[in-house]
């Protein structure tokens, strides 16, 4: 039961009863330290519907709440604030009823229809970057937040594995690689295919310079520069099926795709279904004919295809070429159809990615639903801003983005040298270090991400990220650690259900109220698609830990009755962290 549903009912009757009036919602807040009570009521907002003094409305809401709640103790009124007090026994029946409930908070039966949820979505001719890991862990924690919220989730990527950049790769493998592959080089794929992209803009660039040199303008230069019309010839062969180059294609993409494999394991994110733009790239152009024959869109003297989103406060937008070729837009609209054909029962899609894309997915909505699509009222952008890191702290092996496998590699290693420092690791085996280092450090990459707004920018700091002080993952995997040395060190203590006579502490009662706001905070970060509600939810239940733990004795508490309890309580705060940290796709380790 949650007491602020209870109250906001019984405030509303108070408000038709006393005053006869409809109060279309009611204002809560936690009580303040300095004043006696357990939630608050906010009066002020009521005054625009209940004339007179806030203190004395308070009061007779007061007065009815005691009256008609049976958890509601008593209470004060302070100026236009009602402070409740809520009855200890509350409390525990609630703890008693939520104590064996595995995944506390969670929904365990999806509601009907499912979402899509799309996010990596990555070019074959480079590793995976800095960027990528913000789309992954923000579209792979959105997906877990909602299946905990009660709906079914589908998990997928688009990969983007044609167009001319994969071509510059596959050019410049034929031309410097001399044969060399992930075996015989001993790098990773995705890295080795990098490594040609960048040694084809390299010549590309010596080329524009020997053509300038020879008294070629540069725009000139820069399209006719003889390794770009190879390029280009080869997409061309490419598209018209040419045996030779689709065999190379599928052989440098397998490498790269055994290289993204890699790293999606070491960073924890997985899909349940996967499109590949070679597949939808053609997707869209019907739909586009059949809605310029129905007036959604219309034809310019060229022959290329139009929609007129001006009325809506856009503009114009291309959807077919004038060779009747298809745009990205054509892509994602025929993609987005042929996904709820795949999966009948989506009713909704979310789309991982940066917010340099905003207008774009305005556009592909507005689209979509002009076509008559139901489902395109639930489409959503989860748009986030870049990530950047300080100065110097890291360089890619590329020199010009920072490389996804390098970073988490960077976090490893700085988790190491933190710990050791801390001196924290005192009788573990090298393999038990190894592993402890990769779960610290791959959780402070994820929540120091993670706790962020989607929509802000990010300056990411590896060391600050490490701290084992503050708003930080190692801080909260700590404590769940802490927690469970206590219960190892109280085995044996029973988990029979809280004497409901119990009298609380003041600390044991605050951890009581954080622990009742975690599904409701499930919920909030559903429906925003923000894991920060859950990152920092979690932060502010290991601060209620933490201040319960300096000032209430556990283990060496004398009365057995509130050992047990209190050995049951963090027991319970461990298993909501656990659970919290799961939907962030952070591991928390036994002991630190």
């Amino acid at each position: 039961m949650n007491i602020q549903h209870v109250l906001t009912t019984t405030v509303k009757k108070a408000a038709s009863s006393i005053f006869n009036v409809e109060l279309p919602s009611v204002e809560f807040q936690p009580t303040r330290k300095d004043f006696e009570g357990d939630i608050t009521v906010v009066i002020f907002p009521m005054l625009r519907f209940v004339k007179g003094n806030p203190v004395e409305i308070g009061t007779k809401i007061g007065e009815y709440l005691q009256e008609n709640v049976d958890e509601v103790a008593k209470f004060n009124v302070v100026k236009g604030f009602l402070n409740v007090v809520i009855d200890n026994d509350f409390y525990l029946n609630f703890f008693n009823t939520i104590q064996e409930e595995k995944y506390y908070g969670y929904i365990k039966t999806p509601s009907t229809g499912a979402t899509m949820v799309e996010y990596s979505s990555p070019n074959t001719n480079k590793p995976l970057h800095l960027g990528h890991i913000r789309n992954n862990l923000l579209g792979y924690s959105v997906a877990e937040i909602l299946k905990a919220s009660g709906k079914k989730v589908y998990k997928t990527q688009i990969i983007n594995d044609r167009g001319i950049h994969i071509c510059k790769s596959m050019l410049a493998w034929q031309k410097f690689g001399d044969g060399e592959t992930p075996e015989t080089s001993g790098a990773k794929g995705d890295h080795l295919v990098g490594k040609y992209y960048v040694a084809f803009d390299k010549a590309y660039k010596e080329q524009i310079s020997e053509l300038v040199s020879n008294g070629v303008e540069k725009a000139k230069a820069e399209k006719e520069a003889p390794i770009l019309l190879e390029a280009q010839e080869m997409l061309i062969k490419w598209e018209a099926g040419d045996d030779e180059v689709v065999a190379l294609w599928k052989k440098m993409n397998s490498w790269v795709y055994a290289g993204f494999d890699i790293t999606y394991k070491n960073l924890g994110v997985d899909f349940d279904t996967l499109y590949y733009e070679s597949d939808t790239y053609l997707l869209g152009r019907d739909v586009v004919r059949d809605g310029l024959e129905k007036g959604i869109f219309f034809k310019k003297e060229d022959g290329s295809v139009w929609i007129d989103l001006t009325d809506e406060g856009l503009d114009e937008k291309i959807v077919l070429r004038s060779d009747g070729t298809a745009v990205y837009m054509t892509q994602d609209i025929g993609t987005a159809i042929q996904r709820v054909t795949d999966f009948p029962d989506i009713n909704g899609m979310v789309y991982t990615v940066g917010n340099e894309q905003d207008y774009h997915f305005k556009v592909l909505f507005l689209i979509l639903k002009k076509l008559g699509y139901d489902w395109a009222n639930q489409l959503y952008h989860l748009s986030y801003g870049m990530v950047d890191l300080p100065s110097g702290k890291m360089k890619s092996r590329e020199g010009t983005v920072v490389d996804a496998d390098d970073l988490i590699e960077n976090m490893e290693t700085t988790a190491a040298n933190i710990s050791q420092e801390l001196g924290k690791l005192e009788g573990y085996s090298e393999e038990e270090k190894q592993r402890l280092y990769r779960t610290i450090g791959l959780g402070a990459l994820k929540y120091y991400i993670l706790k962020v707004d989607p929509k802000k920018r990010i300056l990411f700091n590896p060391e600050e990220s490490v701290d084992f002080q503050g708003n930080t993952g190692p801080f909260i995997q700590y404590t769940y650690a802490r927690i469970q040395s206590i219960l190892r060190k109280a085995d044996g203590v029973g988990s029979n259900p809280a004497d409901t006579s119990l009298a609380l502490h003041e600390k044991e009662k605050e951890l009581l109220k954080q622990l009742q706001l975690f599904p409701e905070t499930i919920q909030l970060a559903a429906e925003n698609y923000s894991p920060a509600l859950i990152a920092n939810y979690t932060y502010d239940l290991v601060k209620e830990f933490n201040s319960f733990y300096q000032q209430v004795s556990i283990l060496g508490e004398t009365d057995e009755q509130k050992k047990r309890f209190r050995v049951q309580l963090s027991r319970k705060v461990g298993e909501v962290i656990q659970s919290a940290f799961k939907l962030l796709g952070i591991e928390v380790p036994e002991r630190m």
